[in-house]
This record gives structure tokens, C-alpha cells and sequence, in this order.
């Protein structure tokens, strides 16, 4: 086996579909591709859809991170097999009981969407390996070198980084339709994918995590990515404009972001036990974080998943990650496989400690 195309990838979600059906529901996503590449996920869980919290799982964002749409797409297969087996998961040296399995499907909705960038995976798997965008060429101006939005900075978060930031932030996006890495489209939602990621969360309105695959770089971020975290001074906070010109700038005294105490150990906890239950496959140590401390951000999916409570407080709140797996783009499948066995295990985990003690 090696790595799945953006058809496979499409085939394996629908099967698990239908060989499943008391255990799962095939999502269709509203909106298709540029190139007309229609969406799907899964919503996994015995119980009637919005009966629990909900776990939301996208994947398959940046075109060359292959391996990220495989690692969803196992986790997927894994629970469904074993809940209808009543059996256990082995993850190399780390094992959950069927007991386990069972309560991640009973009191937990999963929702799982591999791919959010098919077209972006089926120009980087037969044109270009290191292709990160999507395929959109409204703003290329005939220039093939000029198509593309990054989906990760799309989203309705700090949009206006100029505006945002401090000038020295080195904040890692551009609105030049030619940075062929971090060019951020036109608008927030400019572009179908991380319009089907919105309609997702609000699909399911008890959404309460949301965890992107990303690669690569061996993290477990968690909000936010704008600037270092603080839990004491409210004022400072994304919307308000008295600090624009001052995000983005690690230990300084100008500016950081506020979390409420709560939240922010709520997600350490959360990403620490994610790497707790991958390194104990075969000992591998991913570092959890907040994601500034990658490196400065906007308009990514974690801080739009965790910012939609604060916007509109009809909304809940979702406390948001991204997972940064391996050391490279395109490991050899072999190290893949070993890769996909870390993550679903860390991802297991990390079910079961938002599940809770109970």
C-alpha cells in the first residue's frame, strides 16, 4: 500500500459509510471544488447525531501533506472495526480496551473530514510534490505561477494582518497573490473549502474540539497563533483595535493574547495527553504548545474555531489544535504507516480525556 489519491480517498469515506451504517453517517459537504471535486466526511457515534459533544477532524489542507489524509482515514476504520467487533486497539507499545473504544462511541460524536483540499492533493500528487495550495485562479491574472489560496490563512481571524500586526511580527502570511506558500485570498471564506470546514462547525453546533492535521514539524499546537498567551488582562484581546500594530511580537510587554485561565490549562492538558498516548506507540515525543510559538499566524483554523464563541456569543465554544506529524512532507510509506499508528493512538487519547473521568 503507499499513499491514497483524492479518489481513493473519497472511495475509502464512502465504503466505511456504508459497511457501517449503525455507527456512522456520510456527510456530503455543500460546496464542490474549483475543479468540481465534490466533499464528504463521517460522523461517527451510535447515538443519534447531536445527542453528545462533538470532536471535529479535518485533514488533507495543505496539498503535500499526504499523510494526513491516511491518518484520518485510519481512525476512522480503527473505531468502526473495533466497536463492531468489541474489540480493543493496539497501537504498538500503547493499547485502549474494547471498554474504551465503546465509550468514544457512545458518548462522543466524531467527525471526521480527510480531504478539504482534493484538488490542491491531485495537483501535488501527479504535477507538483511540494504544492500547498488549492487550484483557485481567480486571482492569478492568467499567470499560472499565481493560482492558489492557502486555505489555512482563509479563515476569519485577524484577516487584516497588516492592520493586526507589528511590522517586525514576521507573521507568516501574505495578501500577494504570488507567494506560492501563504497567500491568503481575497476575503475571509473567499474560497469553497474553508467554507465547507465553517458549514461543518456550524452542522454540528455541539462541537467542542477541533483538531487540523497538519505537517510537519512533531507538535501538538493549541491556540492561539497571534501572539503568546495570557490569562490576566481581558483588554487584550483580537478585537480590539487599541493594539492593533502591536501582535506577533514574542516577550514583549505590548501585547498577548487573552485566554481565560480555564481554556488555556483545558488545552495543555488536552494536547499533552495527545502526546502522552503517541509517544507510548514507539516513543516518539511530540512537543505540545501554544502555536505561536511555531511561529506567528492568521486566518488559521484553530484560531477561527476558538474565536466563534467570542464573536457571537450564541455560538459554543470550541477549544481548537493542530497537529504538526512527522519530519518531513512525503516520508517513505513505511515511516508512514508508523506515523499514522502515533497520531490515531494520540488522537484516541485525546477523545478520551475530553470525554472525561466519567
Amino acid at each position: 500500500m503507499s499513499y491514497l489519491n483524492t479518489t481513493e480517498v473519497e472511495s475509502a469515506v464512502t465504503s466505511l459509510a456504508t459497511a457501517f451504517p449503525s455507527a456512522c453517517d456520510l456527510i456530503d459537504l455543500p460546496e464542490p471544488s474549483v475543479e468540481g471535486r465534490a466533499g464528504h466526511a463521517l460522523r461517527i457515534g451510535t447515538a443519534p447525531a447531536g445527542t453528545h459533544d462533538c470532536v471535529v477532524l479535518i485533514g488533507g489542507v495543505h496539498a503535500r501533506e499526504w499523510g494526513s489524509c491516511e491518518i484520518l482515514v485510519h481512525l476512522a476504520a480503527d473505531l468502526l472495526e473495533a466497536g463492531a467487533e468489541g474489540a480493543g486497539l493496539a497501537y504498538g507499545g500503547k493499547t485502549y480496551t474494547a471498554a474504551q473504544v465503546r465509550n468514544v462511541l457512545d458518548n462522543l460524536d466524531v467527525v471526521v473530514f480527510p480531504l478539504v483540499n482534493p484538488d490542491g492533493r491531485h495537483y501535488s500528487q501527479t504535477v507538483d510534490p511540494m504544492w500547498r495550495k488549492n487550484r483557485n485562479p481567480a486571482n492569478s491574472g492568467g499567470d499560472p505561477s499565481r493560482i492558489g489560496v492557502d486555505i489555512n490563512r482563509n479563515y476569519d481571524f485577524l484577516f487584516d494582518f497588516a492592520t493586526a500586526f507589528d511590522p517586525t511580527a514576521g507573521v507568516q502570511v501574505s495578501d500577494d497573490p504570488g507567494d506560492i506558500q501563504v497567500y491568503q485570498g481575497p476575503s475571509p471564506f473567499s474560497e469553497p473549502e474553508t467554507r465547507n470546514v465553517r458549514w461543518l462547525l456550524d452542522a454540528f453546533p455541539r462541537t467542542r474540539w477541533f483538531v487540523d492535521v497538519h505537517s510537519y514539524s512533531e507538535d501538538m499546537l493549541f491556540v492561539w497563533g497571534d501572539d503568546e498567551n495570557q490569562s490576566l488582562d481581558p483588554a487584550k484581546n483580537f478585537r480590539n483595535t487599541a493594539f492593533d500594530g502591536k501582535r506577533g511580537v514574542a516577550g514583549d510587554l505590548a501585547y498577548a493574547e487573552f485566554i481565560p485561565k480555564d481554556d488555556a490549562d483545558d488545552s495543555t492538558v488536552l494536547a499533552e495527553q495527545f502526546c502522552k498516548g503517541l509517544h507510548g506507540v514507539r516513543g516518539r515525543a511530540y512537543s505540545p504548545m501554544s502555536a505561536f510559538h511555531l511561529y506567528p499566524t492568521s486566518g488559521t483554523s484553530d484560531d477561527y474555531a476558538y474565536s466563534r464563541h467570542i464573536v457571537d456569543p450564541h455560538k459554543g465554544k470550541i477549544l481548537g489544535f493542530t497537529i504538526e506529524w512527522g519530519k518531513s512532507f512525503h516520508p517513505p510509506w513505511s515511516e508512514m504507516k508508523r506515523i499514522v499508528l502515533d497520531v490515531d493512538s494520540g488522537l484516541v487519547q485525546f477523545c478520551l480525556t475530553a470525554l472525561g473521568p466519567g
